[in-house]
């Protein structure tokens, strides 16, 4: 098991990883305004194309993403407490736990995973450089 960094991500820092969970939650139906960082954003997906990068990064994975939903309802997640803290400068990283829990299709679901993120400082806010997610466990019942 792997043992957290010393620190954590601080309430900021957390925030910038909850904006996405949020749009995920609301299937796709709110705002990516301040979210992800203006350059370079990269994002991993269990969904294709899988590889999210480039200059239409976020657009492409928000309209795949919204797909993606499509029969989902009642979404809502959990984080776990972050692993692997590390900052340099204007950008950190860290590992996060999260279930998500809902119904696809009227039938309940549990998805665990683990979110690694990258946030990049720009215009005084911490934004979503990079992330990728991996499912470890799902159920539906």
């Amino acid at each position: 098991m792997t043992s957290p960094a010393s620190g954590k991500p601080d309430a900021e820092m957390m925030a910038a990883a909850q904006r996405v969970a949020s749009f995920i939650a609301a299937g796709g139906g709110t705002s990516l305004e301040g979210i992800f960082a203006e350059r370079d954003v990269t994002i991993v997906e269990n969904f294709a194309p899988f590889v999210f990068e480039g200059s239409d990064a976020v657009a492409t994975w928000s309209k795949l993403m919204r797909a993606h939903l499509d029969g989902i309802t009642a979404l809502r997640h959990h984080f776990g407490d972050a692993f692997d803290y590390s900052r340099s400068g204007d950008e950190v990283y860290f590992s996060l736990p999260t279930t998500w829990r809902g119904l696809n299709r009227g039938k309940p679901f549990s998805e665990s995973g683990g979110w690694a993120f990258v946030l990049t400082r720009e215009e005084g806010a911490w934004r979503v450089l990079a992330y990728g997610w991996a499912v470890i466990e799902s159920t539906s019942e």
